[in-house]
């Protein structure tokens, strides 16, 4: 059903391969999008966000150590990652 496709990374210019496997599990996931990047790319535009500046404040729900992306602006309450994880649940 599925073929290798060759697409070209919207970052660098260079072809990669969509393999067969890959467009499975992205059907099976629902994902409707072919990737724009190839690996290279999409690994360093990953490790990009994981060097993202932190900040710290006051967790609302349980007054703990919040650590957010953004920084915390007064009047607006934060989560730490644990309550914020048990408020999407």
């Amino acid at each position: 059903m599925f073929q290798d496709k060759t697409l070209v990374c919207k970052d660098c210019g260079k072809e990669f391969v969509f393999t067969a496997g890959e467009q499975e599990f992205y059907a099976e996931k629902g994902f409707e999008n072919e990737p724009q990047r190839c690996k290279d790319c999409r690994s360093a535009r990953k490790s990009k966000r994981a060097e993202r500046e932190m900040f710290e404040g006051v967790c609302a729900e349980c007054g703990g150590v919040a650590r957010v992306p953004f920084t915390p602006r007064e009047g607006q309450p934060i989560l730490c990652s644990e309550c914020f994880a048990k408020s999407k649940a």
